[in-house]
């Protein structure tokens, strides 16, 4: 899944003041297929949408997109890197919005049936926000985490592995082009709380692990470096995991496979990368 996250950051990077945009080539396809992404909820879900985006503009690959809340309006970041995107392009992402975990374990189960009747089944598979399905609702007398939320994270997390290997060999069938399939999930890391919801999630976050190779992790820079530079936002992003590990190259060999980028969010809401 790297390999789609990478492409993102490749085409929409700052180069001596411009924008490298829609020249980029499609990356080889991932040795590593599941990326777990941590960081704040919306500036998450504005990488997630863009990487929906440009796996179906650029790459002309399927995207299934779960999300609790229904998506209004594209964010004015995504807007503003993708002014001109088709209407087929669009056509080739589905959003669902399951409300529960129950839900959402149905509808991924699901996947596995529709392939019956899909000619392509999706390439990438996104589900925004885990925590919002592993965690109670706010209003519960018990909210937080549920009671078995590590095994709850542990059968979602085998059931999107599992459904990836299986769309993959559908995929490797019919599309061999568009194969393997990848998994992409957000997961905010950091709860205020005040009832040990750090270790909680902690607990969680290990149990993820052992099912996503690849950890994409968004951490905001509030130095006054970044306000001096006219940033409405600026973020450093670090890749980890043994999906890295394993396929690592370096910079020369391949371009664009780093561990670590920058994104800048500027005032009006436009946003570039840059390899550190």
């Amino acid at each position: 899944m790297t390999d789609i996250l990478a492409h993102v950051f490749r085409t929409f990077m700052s180069q001596t003041g411009q924008r490298k945009e829609l020249d980029v080539p499609p990356p080889p396809p991932p040795a590593a297929c599941t990326t777990l992404l941590l960081g704040e909820q919306s500036t998450s879900r504005s990488v997630l949408l863009l990487a929906a985006v440009t796996a179906a503009s650029q790459m002309g690959l399927r995207v299934m997109f779960f999300a609790q809340k229904q998506i209004q309006s594209l964010p004015v970041s995504l807007q503003k890197c993708v002014p001109s995107l088709s209407p087929e392009s669009l056509k080739k992402i589905k959003f669902s919005y399951p409300r529960t975990l129950e839900e959402l374990l149905q509808q991924v189960a699901g996947l596995h049936e529709s392939s019956n009747t899909s000619p392509t089944p999706p390439s990438l598979i996104i589900v925004d926000r885990l925590e919002g399905f592993l965690c109670a609702p706010a209003g519960n007398s018990h909210s937080g985490f549920h009671l078995g939320e590590q095994s709850c994270a542990a059968h979602l997390s085998a059931l999107l592995c599992d459904t990836a290997a299986f769309l993959t060999q559908v995929l490797q069938q019919r599309a061999p082009s568009s194969a393997p399939c990848r998994i992409i999930a957000s997961f905010q890391s950091e709860r205020d709380t005040d009832s040990g919801g750090l270790s909680a999630m902690d607990t969680i976050l290990n149990v993820l692990d052992r099912y996503f190779e690849v950890r994409c992790t968004l951490d905001q820079d509030r130095s006054y470096e970044a306000a001096a530079a006219g940033l409405r936002e600026m973020w450093h992003i670090y890749f980890s995991g043994t999906g890295i590990t394993e396929t690592s190259c370096t910079k020369k060999d391949r371009p664009g496979i780093a561990r670590e980028w920058q994104m800048f969010i500027f005032p009006d809401g436009s946003m570039e990368f840059k390899m550190v």
